[in-house]
């Protein structure tokens, strides 16, 4: 499920706060080491300054993407709230991506506050900012593998009734995640759309699987029934 405004708004709001309590004590700690270096080097304090100048714009625009590509498309904002950045065709994004997405901020926050970003958002039927557009990204809601009975059980399918091993056991969580993000989102999703998604997917985790060889599933079914044998298993978190 694409995440809302709201949700994102309120991630963002999160993020902001700590910036805000890392920044302010980057400044804090930029004037003692400014003072202190200029009793000794009076020339060296504009160095001084510079640098915090440049540690507080890593702090913000390098705050997003870092923790987006060490904690796989979220930061704690994103965390808490619920929220991943993905991909168009489901993937997580690449370090530059990442980056190329966040470096946008710069467009994305004019002229105040994300005015920019927030009317993009408005606009797109999938709430992106120009951010995302660049990266091809999209933002999705996370729900407990868990607590959620996906939409595409509700109607039977041969796919659900699993007769062998698909061999789910060796996928991480972050793949079925990525799985039943999918599953619960693909009708949103124009066909082409779709069935790239689908085929990345299953490229992704092929190796891993046990399908036999004969099958007739289709794609869809393939990664129905593995999501359902996850399930049965209650292996997912």
């Amino acid at each position: 499920m694409i995440a809302g405004i709201g949700s994102r708004f309120l991630a963002l709001t999160l993020d902001t706060l700590i910036q805000f309590g890392v920044g302010f004590v980057a400044i804090v700690g930029g004037v003692f080491f400014s003072g202190a270096v200029s009793a000794i080097m009076p020339k060296a304090a504009i160095w001084s300054f510079a640098l915090v100048l440049l540690l507080l714009f890593v702090i913000y625009f390098g705050y997003f993407a870092i923790f987006e590509i060490l904690w796989n498309g979220q930061t704690p904002g994103k965390r808490k709230v619920g929220i991943r950045v993905i991909k168009d065709s489901g993937r997580p994004l690449t370090p530059a991506e990442s980056i190329a997405r966040n470096l946008m901020r710069i467009v994305d926050i004019l002229p105040t506050f994300y005015a920019v970003g927030a009317l993009s958002a408005v606009i797109s039927k999938q709430s992106k900012r120009v951010g995302d557009y660049v990266a091809g990204s999209l933002v999705v809601r996370e729900t407990s593998f868990n607590e959620l009975k996906p939409a595409w059980q509700t109607t039977p399918n041969r796919s659900q009734d699993v007769v062998a091993p698909l061999g789910s056991a060796n996928l991480s969580n972050e793949e079925i995640s990525l799985i039943e993000s999918y599953l619960n989102r693909r009708y949103e999703l124009d066909p082409d759309v779709r069935f790239r998604m689908a085929s990345e997917i299953l490229q992704r985790i092929a190796a891993k699987l046990t399908v036999p060889a004969d099958s007739t599933w289709s794609t869809d079914q393939i990664l129905e029934g593995v999501s359902v044998e996850r399930r049965a298993n209650s292996r997912f978190g």
